[in-house]
């Protein structure tokens, strides 16, 4: 995606980077930042509870994620036996990564309302900022580990599907895998053209947008998905 995005406008495409790069960082230091809260210091003392992106990009995924269309950032280490709040807890952890990117695309949201973002590299910059950010808030909610999502609906499945639970969380990142490169064949053979995954994304991506706009929060569409 992001290749083909310096063909069309390189702006937009540096933009889409810094999106991501500002994305990543808020979502794993709400990651930190909370268990913190909770009573977890183990991402604090490691330095995690930070902006800054050094501490927070992975070198590998940050390649991928532009070469590739998909990477990912450093995982934060979490305690779960030292949190505070039961089951709650971990979930509150897990939900607040998600949680900081949907923070991000309503603050982009708001700004857009504002005449100056609503033109030129403002407008450009906004709009990669929301789109990131909106793509890693649902991306993130899909629930297949080691994605957020399944730390957060996992717990509150009945016990007759611990076998499943078990399964997915032994495998989930190879069925997450599975699904991406799936999605690279598929997209290039007729008549599929769009892979399971990206239409998982866009299907999640289309509500969240329409709540913003129902919100009076309209948010600038993205040159490319």
């Amino acid at each position: 995606m992001l290749l083909s995005a310096f063909n069309l406008s390189p702006l937009f495409a540096v933009m889409l980077i810094m999106g991501f790069v500002l994305g990543i960082t808020v979502h794993e230091a709400a990651h930190a930042f909370t268990a913190w809260r909770l009573g977890d210091s183990t991402a604090y003392r490691q330095g995690r509870v930070t902006l800054n992106p050094a501490e927070h990009l992975d070198p590998l995924g940050s390649v991928l994620l532009v070469v590739a269309g998909f990477g990912w950032g450093k995982p934060v280490p979490v305690d779960a036996s030292r949190i505070r709040g039961g089951v709650w807890g971990p979930v509150a952890v897990a939900f607040a990564g998600p949680a900081s990117n949907l923070a991000v695309l309503v603050v982009c949201a708001a700004l857009y309302r504002l005449a100056v973002f609503q033109e030129g590299f403002l407008l450009v910059t906004i709009a990669a900022f929301a789109f990131t950010n909106a793509l890693l808030f649902v991306f993130n909610l899909i629930p297949i580990p080691p994605l957020d999502g399944s730390k957060i609906l996992y717990p509150f499945l009945p016990r007759a599907l611990n076998g499943f639970v078990g399964f997915m969380n032994e495998y989930g990142p190879y069925v997450l895998l599975g699904l991406v490169l799936l999605g690279y064949f598929l997209s290039r053979v007729p008549p599929f053209y769009v892979s399971p995954l990206s239409f998982i994304i866009s299907s999640m991506l289309q509500p969240l947008y329409l709540a913003l706009a129902l919100l009076g929060v309209p948010v600038p569409p993205p040159p490319l998905f």
